[in-house]
């Protein structure tokens, strides 16, 4: 997350780096510039930076603020990155992981490589953890230098940075200002096609792709890349990588977890926010503490009042786009439920409950979700039974190396009246199921304890069980409120009001149950049958 010169932006820096690390668990790396800054200030932004749980600084130097042409110097101020590095240190010890900035082809006011070299010892000396490079469009530049830094003692990571080619101009200028080496195979390349916005795009992933891909056989730790906030090719480039394409990362948990200090400790939730976890995290931000180990009460601390903000597209399609997935006009329930199947099926990339697509597991019961659909039963939540299956299994393990996990199977559906009576009867032919369902109103039907139940569990070498998802009914109607909510908020919303779309949602939302199912027979059981007597050539209502 970049940094305005002379601090111009730190509050927004510092706003969207503490938002992005808390609501969508990523771990940030928030840029500080030093010059143009008083030492208060600095001291100030890092306070802050510490509480909002950011662990991880890019040191520089920085820009001049704008509209001059040199630095000026703050009283009690800092003139370069190291006196930064310095400072961290000396007030804040361990607490940041410090980057700092390397240039394979000198910094463009140094007309002395090898001194730039010693300069960048100089901040690693003083406590930098890693380098992060300038661009640059030749890999041998890059592989030099860093040979050159081995043989000067600087051992920490280098990350080369790269930057894909978004248009000609801003190539040639940002090329230039940094006095960077294009090969002439990329000029060649470029020529014939400069004017041509999406050609240079597509020729800058393609470069991106093969930079990337000799870098990764160098042996770099780790890639780089200035977006400039045009993330899209950096997309192309990753999904165009072999090397990266057959990946897995393994989960320390079933859902993401989180990088905030405050919530270190975490390792319960309940299922019901799966496909959309950041405004779960949202609701619990103003928890003292986390459930670890075992979910407690959950009617205290409260969860957090709904707010539009809960309700703003997690995706940043368009009305438009969003309306082109979920259909321009619906006009009956069966333009509903294809959209549900559409989703199931992967055609489609979202609904109102879903931030994303079906995780992979799902795609083990992709038939049974499109089916139950197809048949009214609108599911927005799911998971397989799973029994004893390896912890490091690329499909559905999470936690350390040697365990064994477990899955109950669970659905969690909206249904009509019609087909909450065909649930009702068939579970009580099935002794494993249990159900909870309500509807806008409150009235509900249910077979299931009020006791947190766990639905996720995982066995581990000397480790007690973890228990990392649970159904809870409290949690339930929690949630219940926000299920119901999304249905008017991101849905309805999309048509003129007294429309016949508008009409169609609000009738769903107002006489619809949300139910939630789980199968404890983890070994055996088929949830699937609840659905039958609907699944059936016969669709229900």
């Amino acid at each position: 997350m970049t940094w305005g010169a002379g601090g111009s932006s730190a509050q927004l820096t510092l706003e969207l780096s503490a938002n992005a690390q808390k609501l969508s668990g990523l771990e940030m790396l928030m840029h500080m510039t030093c010059t143009n800054m008083a030492e208060a200030d600095i001291r100030k932004a890092l306070d802050q930076a510490k509480a909002a749980g950011i662990r991880n600084i890019l040191a520089l130097r920085g820009d001049p603020v704008r509209g001059a042409t040199s630095f000026d110097e703050c009283d009690r101020g800092f003139s370069h990155a190291v006196d930064l590095v310095r400072y961290m240190r000396e007030h804040y010890g361990d607490h940041f992981c410090i980057g700092v900035a390397g240039y394979p082809e000198g910094h463009v006011e140094s007309s002395d490589k090898k001194a730039d070299v010693q300069y960048l010892k100089e901040k690693v000396d003083a406590g930098a953890d890693f380098v992060i490079t300038q661009l640059f469009y030749d890999v041998q530049v890059f592989v030099d230098f860093v040979k050159e830094c081995r043989a000067v003692g600087i051992t920490v990571p280098i990350i080369p940075g790269i930057m894909p080619i978004q248009n000609y101009g801003g190539f040639e200028r940002m090329t230039a200002f940094c006095n960077t080496f294009v090969p002439q195979e990329v000029r060649k390349a470029l020529e014939p096609i400069k004017d041509n916005d999406e050609a240079v795009k597509d020729y800058g992933v393609q470069l991106g792709i093969t930079m990337s891909q000799q870098l990764i056989d160098a042996g770099v730790p780790g890639l780089h890349f200035y977006t400039l906030n045009l993330e899209r090719s950096v997309r192309r480039i990753l999904e165009g990588l072999s090397s990266l394409s057959s990946r897995v990362p393994r989960r320390e948990l079933p859902w993401q977890t989180s990088t905030l200090s405050k919530r270190a400790a975490e390792s319960v939730r309940p299922i019901y926010w799966s496909n959309r976890p950041k405004s779960y995290v949202h609701r619990t931000a103003m928890w003292d503490e986390y459930p670890n180990g075992r979910w407690g009460n959950s009617e205290s601390p409260a969860f957090g009042e709904l707010t539009e903000s809960h309700f703003a597209p997690s995706s940043t399609s368009t009305p438009n786009e969003r309306r082109a997935m979920w259909g321009e006009a619906p006009a009956a329930k069966e333009d509903i439920r294809r959209t549900f199947v559409q989703y199931v099926r992967g055609e489609i990339s979202s609904l109102p409950w879903c931030d994303a697509a079906l995780h992979a597991e799902t795609s083990t019961v992709q038939q049974e979700l499109a089916a139950a659909n197809s048949a009214g039963f609108l599911t927005i939540n799911s998971q397989p039974r799973v029994n004893g299956v390896l912890s490091d299994d690329p499909m559905f393990g999470w936690g350390g190396l040697g365990g064994r996990v477990y899955q109950k199977a669970y659905v969690e559906c909206f249904v009509s009246p019609e087909n909450m009576k065909i649930i009702i009867e068939n579970a009580a032919k099935k002794p494993s199921v249990q159900y909870h369902a309500v509807n806008l109103n409150g009235h509900s039907y249910s077979n299931a304890s009020k006791s947190a139940i766990a639905v996720t569990w995982g066995v581990f070498p000397n480790k007690e069980i973890l228990q990392p998802t649970i159904v809870d009914s409290s949690s339930f109607l929690v949630w219940k409120d926000e299920a119901f909510a999304l249905w008017l908020k991101l849905w309805a919303s999309l048509y003129e009001d007294g429309s016949q779309s508008a009409k169609l949602l609000r009738e769903i939302h107002d006489t619809y149950f949300l139910v939630s199912i789980v199968d404890n027979d983890f070994v055996n059981g088929n949830i699937w049958d609840l659905f039958e007597a609907s699944v059936s050539p016969a669709t229900s209502p």
